[in-house]
């Protein structure tokens, strides 16, 4: 099956998209479908990325082509409105530029990982629809719903309840009123401290935090989240000015190019610059720069005590919801914005959350019937809070989630025993079933699903016969456990996706060689933030919610991996020996008389 991964798109997300579908790439079982990487730019156009391309370190290293680059890494938006015979030339550079219309030819099935505005809000959703191609993830309708944050609190109030305070504000509201006044009418309405958030954006992107009893800092926070940036000339005259022309095209730390200025859209860095340094040359008063994609509207929220979770609900073969084990998120962060999710390691991943298990059985009865009443489907992971009193407060339902090897729906779908190969498997299949609800192109997708469930089958049935690869990690000492897992886990995820190889995750611990302990892992285990949560567990112990959780989803785990979620067995090795064919050395304390595995 011809699985086109859509990666990229013009949102702000897109260098996280861009990550998330060369882990597709990477993660995709080869021996069900051939990927092909599709690169969406900045303006919209499809790309069949020159595969090398697709393990570049960001989207700016390849395109737009660094020709066209200059002193500043710029998206191609940067470039400024383009003829058809220009952008044609750029993307020849990169790939083979495809239209929708050449889609049904090119690809049986398109897994889209990308996020944010007109990726998973029901934009590229519909043009698929339109060509009666099958994509991933939930219907039209559920995709609206998950990116629009101000819709998704009125529906979850009539859903399972919301005691959570919120209000919005228009820009229109907030330009004409006294930001004095406004300030106490929000505080009247939510409280302080409070959050700020962009309504429509995906990846935590604009998200301000009000803590101060300050009207300075609301009126910062809420331009922060309208995507507007004030330059005052103190601040010119203190900053170099191509750094700051660099970060404001950076989408993850500026309001990303082009913008307007003074009813003027600037695309260029340059630019910018040189129009900026003209006004403060003839006047005092600030520059406002606005988004070309700005939000209408804000969404604030009281700020909420608790302990902060993420729960993915998932369906089984009959498209019945189970909702997967929460992760608890501990964050020496205020707010769990874009730079704490993806680019920070201050914050720890615990699964479940550690409170009562009333409490997580709460959570997921909660989100699995926002999930159901919703019209979600496939897949989506719903963030929240559990209150010190044992409130559940749900919010920000993601209908695609983040697609790194790392991401929280990969790690709790490994708790029910599917590795991140197997992962992936599941959202093509599903989303299949899921289109077939739609009335449309009914018996073409379910000849598709009976296709690939026979070869899933006869890809289990096949197991057996591949090379077992010990994946072997571990230590005597808790830096050697730790530096072997990373590699552990890339070796594993590797072996997972291939066509021969069967990986058996192997963790070594003991006081030295003459003291060792062998340990053979389930597939959970290889998905732990760290080695020392694995050394915790080496006793066999299940946490009961985490029991409850894999007897429901029984149903997925056996049709995707055709066995029960293992245990941990502590073997001698003689018995390991018996059990592979190959070695996979990730650690300098340990070694075994067999081939090597490279």
């Amino acid at each position: 099956m011809k699985i086109g991964i859509f990666f990229g798109g013009p949102a702000r997300e897109r260098e996280i998209s861009f990550a998330g579908g060369k882990t597709a790439m990477e993660n995709i079982d080869k021996t069900l479908f051939e990927p092909i990487p599709v690169f969406v730019d900045g303006l919209g156009n499809f790309i069949i990325l020159n595969p090398e391309l697709v393990y570049s370190a960001s989207i700016r290293d390849f395109y737009p082509p660094k020709s066209y680059q200059g002193d500043y890494s710029i998206y191609v938006e940067s470039l400024g409105e383009l003829s058809e015979e220009e952008l044609n030339k750029i993307i020849a550079e990169v790939g083979e530029r495809i239209t929708p219309e050449q889609f049904s030819k090119k690809f049986d099935f398109i897994f889209i990982a990308m996020h944010g505005p007109a990726c998973e809000d029901g934009s590229i959703q519909g043009l698929l629809e339109w060509y009666g191609v099958p994509y991933s993830g939930p219907s039209l309708m559920g995709s609206s719903i998950g990116i629009d944050k101000i819709a998704q609190n009125d529906l979850i109030r009539l859903a399972v309840g919301l005691d959570k305070k919120t209000t919005s504000i228009s820009r229109e509201y907030f330009e004409s009123k006294d930001a004095n006044e406004l300030f106490e009418e929000v505080k009247a309405s939510v409280g302080l401290p409070f959050v700020v958030k962009a309504p429509h954006q995906g990846s935590s992107i604009g998200v301000a935090f009000v803590k101060k009893d300050s009207v300075d800092d609301f009126v910062k926070a809420v331009k922060q989240c309208f995507f507007i940036r004030e330059v005052s000339l103190e601040e010119w005259n203190s900053v170099e000015h191509q750094e700051f022309g660099q970060r404001m095209a950076n989408l993850d730390e500026g309001i990303g190019l082009p913008v307007s200025m003074n009813g003027e859209v600037v695309y260029h860095p340059a630019e910018l610059l040189a129009k900026i340094s003209a006004h403060f040359g003839t006047s005092k008063e600030n520059v406002a720069l606005i988004s070309m994609n700005s939000e209408d509207a804000v969404l604030i929220e009281g700020f909420v005590k608790g302990q902060e979770f993420s729960c993915g609900v998932i369906q089984n073969p009959d498209c019945e919801s189970v909702a997967l084990p929460p992760t608890e998120i501990v964050a020496n962060v205020e707010v769990f914005d874009f730079k704490a999710k993806y680019q920070s390691s201050a914050t720890r991943k615990k699964i479940p959350i550690r409170t009562s298990l009333e409490n997580n059985q709460q959570v997921q009865a909660d989100v699995k019937k926002a999930f159901d009443s919703l019209k979600f489907g496939v897949c989506t992971r719903i963030d929240g809070f559990v209150t010190p009193e044992g409130k559940v407060l749900l919010h920000d339902p993601n209908t695609i989630p983040g697609m790194s090897p790392t991401s929280i729906i990969f790690k709790q779908m490994a708790e029910i025993g599917l590795n991140v190969t197997d992962s992936i498997t599941y959202f093509i299949r599903q989303s299949i079933r899921e289109r077939m609800r739609t009335g449309k192109n009914t018996f073409k997708f379910q000849q598709l699903l009976s296709k690939l469930d026979a070869a899933i089958a006869k890809r289990i049935e096949e197991l057996d016969d591949r090379q077992k690869v010990a994946v072997i990690f571990g230590g005597f000492s808790a830096e050697e456990q730790e530096e072997s897992f990373v590699k552990a886990r890339k070796v594993y995820a590797t072996l997972s996706a291939s066509t021969e190889f069967y990986p058996v995750p192997v963790f070594v611990t003991g006081e030295n060689h003459l003291k060792e302990e062998l340990y053979l892992l389930p597939t959970n285990l290889m998905f732990k933030e760290f080695a020392e949560d694995i050394v915790a567990v080496l006793d066999g112990s299940i946490h009961p919610l985490i029991v409850e959780t894999r007897i429901n989803a029984e149903k997925i785990t056996l049709h995707y991996t055709g066995k029960k979620v293992g245990t941990v067995e502590k073997i001698t090795r003689e018995k390991l020996l018996e059990i592979v064919d190959l070695t996979s050395i990730c650690t300098n304390d340990i070694a075994l008389d067999l081939p090597v595995y490279l």
